[in-house]
């Protein structure tokens, strides 16, 4: 399973939203650059970039500092927040991301994300699959969908899509575990999808029960930053 460090981006800072409210936001640091060398250095390979002014403004924001970190590390980043359109896409592959993140747009113009995952494979293309009660929500989480989540997944994976970032807004920023039995019967469902846990990611040993539920991937965000999961035990967890 791949660890992956999130890195969420307001105003060129390294910040956390919780339950992804911008009025309920902590800065942690006003390097994301040096946040990226840590987890580097540790052995860490991956990186989810959010872009949040991005998401807000509709077209990325941060590409700046996508491209200082992926000049000044080797780390594998995926980027979201604000991907409206092909020529957004090809920023954000130009600044140096190997992977972009589908999000709203996805529920919004399904077609277009479409045309993305043909145009530059489903390995370069991660949909989004931001869930709250069962439903899609969007807009930056701010309101849901009449789309349920399973509905949601099975039409992406008719139009090729593999790879699914599945974020339980309810629980995201909160530090109180993530949506274990939610992601095992996605696990049981859709056995050739590949799942990667976002939202409420606590402890080391949580990361070891998605490890063991099969998830592709857990991405890790305010848990890194609160100190509930040391660096040192995901370095371990890597190795």
């Amino acid at each position: 399973m791949e660890i992956i460090p999130a890195i969420d981006l307001i105003e060129g800072k390294c910040v956390r939203l919780t339950e992804g409210d911008f009025a309920q936001q902590t800065t942690y640091h006003s390097d994301p650059v040096e946040v990226a060398k840590q987890f580097e250095g540790l052995g860490l390979r991956r990186l989810h970039l959010v872009d949040l002014d991005g998401a807000r403004a509709k077209q990325p924001v941060n590409l700046p500092v996508l491209a200082r970190i992926a000049r000044e590390t080797s780390l594998h980043i995926d980027y979201g927040g604000g991907l409206q359109s092909s020529e957004a896409i090809q920023q954000a592959f130009d600044a140096g991301a190997q992977q972009v993140t589908a999000g709203s747009i996805a529920v919004r113009e399904p077609k277009t994300v479409q045309k993305w995952l043909k145009e530059y494979g489903a390995d370069k293309i991660i949909v989004g699959a931001d869930f709250k009660d069962n439903r899609i929500a969007i807009n930056a989480w701010a309101e849901q969908s009449d789309l349920t989540l399973e509905a949601f997944l099975t039409s992406f994976s008719e139009k090729g899509a593999k790879t699914f970032i599945c974020t339980d807004v309810s629980k995201d920023g909160k530090l109180q575990g993530s949506s274990l039995e939610i992601y095992q019967q996605l696990i049981t469902k859709f056995p050739t999808l590949q799942f990667i846990a976002s939202g409420g990611v606590t402890t080391i040993e949580e990361v070891r029960q998605l490890r063991d539920a099969g998830l592709h991937g857990a991405i890790i965000g305010k848990a890194i930053y609160e100190g509930t999961i040391k660096l040192e035990d995901l370095a371990k967890e890597v190795r």
